[in-house]
């Protein structure tokens, strides 16, 4: 279980600059995390994915998001993500969290 209040801090921090959160909110650089708990990889209205990403098919959960936040370029090749990742597993279960509370 991550902290969602520090996940929300480092949201703003590392994410925020390219990524929205508002529910029905514009896509910047990459989608919408509104919801992204539960969504079908590359399938968010709107967004030009990857091609990479749209064939990834996997759901967006704890674990699938935990192993690409770690290494996005290893979890989907072909990403257009530019994010190194995020190496502390604590962070990335913190800002997991925090998506687990934006329904």
């Amino acid at each position: 279980m991550g902290d969602a209040a520090n996940g929300q801090k480092l949201f703003v921090k590392m994410c925020a600059t390219c990524h929205t959160i508002v529910s029905g909110g514009k896509h910047k650089i990459g989608p919408n995390l509104f919801g992204v708990i539960g969504r079908t990889a590359g399938t968010t209205t709107g967004f030009n994915y990857s091609d990479a990403m749209k064939k990834k098919g996997a759901t967006w959960n704890e674990s699938t998001l935990d192993e690409y936040l770690e290494q996005p370029k290893k979890s989907v090749p072909g990403t257009k993500m530019v994010f190194a990742g995020l190496k502390k597993a604590n962070d990335r279960s913190d800002i997991i969290a925090y998506l687990k509370t934006l329904k």
